[in-house]
């Protein structure tokens, strides 16, 4: 049986005007604030073993007693903590997350929580962290198209540390932008990975980071996570030679906004956003910190999931960090 070559012309037409339509409502329709947010979650997990890490702690059974209805909770408090994150017209844009244990997770917390109103999608690639936590990203599709999305590998193994978490890098348009926009998600190797062994895997981290930028030099990038590390912190140098911090940097501004994580009765910046030179002009000059009285103890410090192995029923032992698009 012959193909009639009108009807495919016919199709090709109408695919073509489908997808101009989805373009024009995609630019056109009524503009929102666009808020991207970055947030260490503490620990998600699911209440299942995974045999290839070593997640025993967060089972029924480890040392947490992590079990469903606390696992629901926090799923729960964090729905709760982004629809505070969110504005009057819109959900946030974008969500960068890490300490996330896998894809059910996230669908949990987008498709069964009370999340599930907003109608997020995600982005999330299995990685070598011993324990299981990655970074992954919520994003509103009505806000942020995706074209595509890579998961950059650390060489831990190669050099003779233990696996850590990969970069993230996802790409994609949005309205407040002619170009592509890129974001960047790290987790970078902890603190508590103490001596010079330590600060070595930190090293190699950022020189990934900074080959994957070198790659991006010129566009329009957005840099948000856990750096493990301070605004003053030597591993900067390198990062800040290429990008631009939204964070406070005077004293007085550090004292003010007072931090993301508590430690050791010190407030610190451990999250970070930065920005390429030509993402400056459509973004806010500095971030926010969501110090949500419901996010904080009665001594006002993050109320956290667990302090060590009790649990306090919280929300994090990280602060959400935002920044807005200029419309």
């Amino acid at each position: 049986m012959g193909v009639n070559k009108d009807n495919i012309i016919f199709a090709e037409i109408l695919l073509s005007l489908l997808t101009l339509l989805l373009f024009i409502f995609f630019f056109s329709s009524e503009a929102k604030a666009q808020r991207i947010v970055w947030w260490n979650v503490e620990n998600l997990f699911d209440c299942r073993h995974d045999s290839l890490k070593e997640d025993f702690e967060f089972l029924p059974e480890g040392d947490h007693h992590w079990t469903h209805g606390r696992y629901w909770k926090k799923l729960d408090n964090l729905s709760r903590a982004i629809a505070a994150i969110a504005d009057e017209d819109a959900w946030p844009m974008v969500i960068g997350m890490c300490e996330v244990e896998n894809d059910t997770v996230l669908r949990d917390l987008t498709r069964r929580s009370p999340l599930r109103m907003a109608r997020y999608a995600y982005i999330h690639e299995e990685g070598p962290d011993v324990r299981g936590v990655d970074v992954a990203m919520l994003y509103d599709s009505l806000q942020f198209r995706t074209f595509g999305h890579k998961a950059i590998r650390i060489p831990s193994e190669e050099h003779g540390f233990r696996p850590t978490r990969d970069i993230l890098h996802v790409w994609g348009i949005c309205r407040s932008l002619p170009d592509t926009l890129h974001f960047v998600l790290v987790h970078l190797p902890s603190r508590a990975s103490s001596g010079q062994k330590g600060e070595a895997h930190r090293r190699l981290a950022v020189e990934t980071l900074c080959a994957l930028l070198d790659e991006l030099a010129g566009k329009n990038v957005l840099l948000m996570g856990d750096f493990n590390a301070e605004p003053n912190d030597a591993i900067f140098r390198s990062i800040q030679g290429r990008m631009t911090s939204l964070m406070p940097q005077k004293r007085k501004e550090l004292r003010r906004a007072q931090g993301t994580y508590y430690f050791r009765r010190l407030w610190g910046f451990l999250d970070h956003i930065l920005v390429s030179q030509p993402l400056q002009p459509y973004v806010e000059s500095r971030i926010t910190v969501g110090r949500f009285p419901f996010l904080l103890t009665d001594k006002s410090t993050p109320w956290r999931t667990y302090q060590g192995p009790i649990y306090k029923g919280g929300y994090s032992d990280h602060l959400p960090i935002w920044v807005e698009m200029k419309n």
